[in-house]
């Protein structure tokens, strides 16, 4: 006869493929991870540097028009940039600030969010004061006060905007640990003398990752618009690196005789953000289809 560990190590391969059969047969997320995969292949390849600058072939016209050419796709901005090239790189500082901000964010939050979901009373309250307090605050005034003072580069962003956008993982955090505090198994864990910890890395943990994956592929959108828009008003990333806000701050004074100069890097941003929110969407249905629609 099997034992429970057999039982349960096959229930648990039939899970993953079940998951995975669900995974393959959402579309949002098919469409989502194929978009920020081929992001992420982008950002390793490009067909020039994207910090040479040749003023011979400024503001060469891409190749939808007459006189584009292949050597440059895209066609050149003000300086002979290949903007294909820039814009390949851009996608490398976008995903760079929006997974490595979410990772800061998310353990203040979470860790936060647990225990005043979990312990309740005092803790609650000092938690809950703390989420206000961070609400009250203009995250975008805030990260360009930060910046402005200390100087924009691609450490400080990530660390600013790390430091600024846990109030959701908090919020929903306490949500879920409230929901599930007075559940049967977790009763069962703490009359079975289980530790704190252990109660809440084996059973409150795993039954809020869901929620925890939706906030963060959020943030991670949040962040990557937050990025772009701190370049834009130049206290962000800093030239010469080609952030997408950065190429449409530079392309404003050619918007009206080259307007692909601000179509293209917002085209690239625009569809980004979605993908990166298609995927946690997916994500969020696999791992709970009966809250699926």
């Amino acid at each position: 006869m099997s034992g429970p560990a057999e039982v349960q190590s096959v229930a648990a391969v039939l899970r993953g493929h079940d998951r995975l059969r669900r995974a393959l047969r959402h579309g949002g997320l098919v469409a989502g991870a194929a978009a920020v995969i081929a992001m992420v292949v982008m950002a390793l390849l490009a067909p020039h540097d994207p910090y040479t600058q040749n003023l011979a072939l400024r503001m060469v016209n891409p190749i939808w028009h007459a006189d584009g050419t292949w050597q440059h796709p895209l066609g050149t901005d003000g300086l002979g940039r290949d903007y294909l090239s820039r814009l390949i790189y851009g996608s490398r500082i976008s995903l760079l600030i929006g997974f490595g901000c979410v990772p800061i964010s998310g353990l203040i939050g979470s860790a936060l969010g647990v225990a005043a979901g979990y312990f309740g009373g005092q803790t609650d309250l000092a938690v809950v004061f703390m989420i206000t307090t961070r609400l009250s605050m203009l995250v975008v005034l805030v990260a360009l006060a930060v910046v402005g003072l200390v100087g924009g580069s691609l450490t400080v962003v990530v660390a600013v905007l790390g430091l600024l956008l846990w109030d959701r993982f908090a919020v929903v955090m306490r949500a879920a640990v409230q929901q599930i505090r007075g559940l049967e198994y977790v009763a069962a864990a703490e009359a079975a003398g289980s530790s704190t910890l252990r109660i809440l890395v084996r059973s409150v943990l795993p039954n809020v990752l869901d929620q925890l994956l939706v906030v963060a592929t959020l943030k991670v959108a949040q962040a990557v618009l937050l990025e772009a828009a701190l370049s834009f008003l130049g206290l962000g990333v800093q030239p010469p690196a080609p952030s997408w806000g950065l190429m449409v701050s530079e392309a404003k004074e050619h918007m009206f005789f080259s307007p692909w100069l601000i179509t293209l890097p917002g085209a690239a941003l625009f569809t980004l953000v979605l993908a990166i929110n298609l995927l946690g969407d997916g994500l969020r249905d696999v791992a709970a289809p009966r809250r699926e629609r």
